[in-house]
């Protein structure tokens, strides 16, 4: 029987390169996101070595992701993998200087829209006894750094949500692990900047940051361990990377 994923935030990043490597393994998929166009253009492209489904929601918003996922159509309704890597950071000021509206778009997708998606879809793999839980966290939820504040926080709520599964699921046999990327080279930047482009590319200037591929990479590793393995929990520092603040820039 064919294995299904379920990839949120997977038309950028992480979770497209994510799709693209398990695609290429066969690997039935379940895309999700915001942007319809590039929804589209991946179950055109990957549907050519794989079964693609894909669903246009929010993860922030409750009543969409229960009604995207109760809309699956029966051969994807069967989840062995749940990819939770949909997620945003918004600004990097100090907390006193902090924008309420991002601190509530950061806490609503990192920790509430990773909630709501996971509870959707346990109670499926309760009932098979068995299934693969990835949280997609960051170095932010190991590390406090300066202006990280809010995101810092949800990337910790990650981290201690990700914990709190694999010790409430272990009875039901479903495997639970964290990745926690450091820079990655993406539209993270763009987003978080607010486009301001210079600020954006200098993230990634002077060093060769991790690819999302390299991450992806990772992931297929972890999910395709014999089932008695359980990574449980990874953090992925490019080479010129020792710690949030710290990089080799030539």
């Amino acid at each position: 029987m064919k294995t299904t994923a379920f990839i949120t935030g997977a038309t950028s990043g992480i979770g497209k390169a994510t799709a693209e490597i398990f695609a290429k393994n066969k690997i039935r998929l379940i895309l999700c996101g915001r942007r319809a166009d590039r929804l589209e253009a991946l179950k055109q492209t990957l549907g050519e070595i794989t079964e693609v489904t894909t669903l246009q929601f929010d993860v922030s918003k409750r009543s969409e992701v229960e009604n995207a996922i109760a809309s699956l159509p029966d051969n994807f309704k069967n989840i062995d993998i749940l990819i939770n890597n949909a997620g945003n950071a918004h600004g990097m000021s100090s907390i006193q200087e902090g924008d309420i509206d991002d601190w509530d778009a950061m806490l609503d997708i990192n920790v509430k829209g990773l909630l709501y998606v996971s509870k959707a879809i346990f109670p499926q793999m309760i009932a098979r006894n068995s299934g693969f839980i990835v949280n997609i966290g960051s170095i932010a939820g190991k590390e406090v750094y300066p202006n990280g504040n809010v995101y810092c926080a949800s990337k910790h709520a990650v981290n201690a949500l990700n914990k709190a599964m694999r010790i409430d699921l272990n009875k039901y046999n479903i495997r639970v692990a964290a990745i926690h990327p450091g820079a990655v080279e993406t539209e993270f930047s763009k987003v978080r900047f607010k486009g301001d482009i210079e600020k954006s590319d200098a993230v990634y200037k002077g060093y060769k940051p991790l690819q999302a591929e390299d991450i992806a990479d990772i992931i297929h590793f972890v999910v395709t361990r014999p089932y008695h393995v359980n990574i449980e929990d990874l953090v992925v520092y490019s080479t010129a990377q020792a710690s949030p603040t710290i990089m080799n820039k030539n």
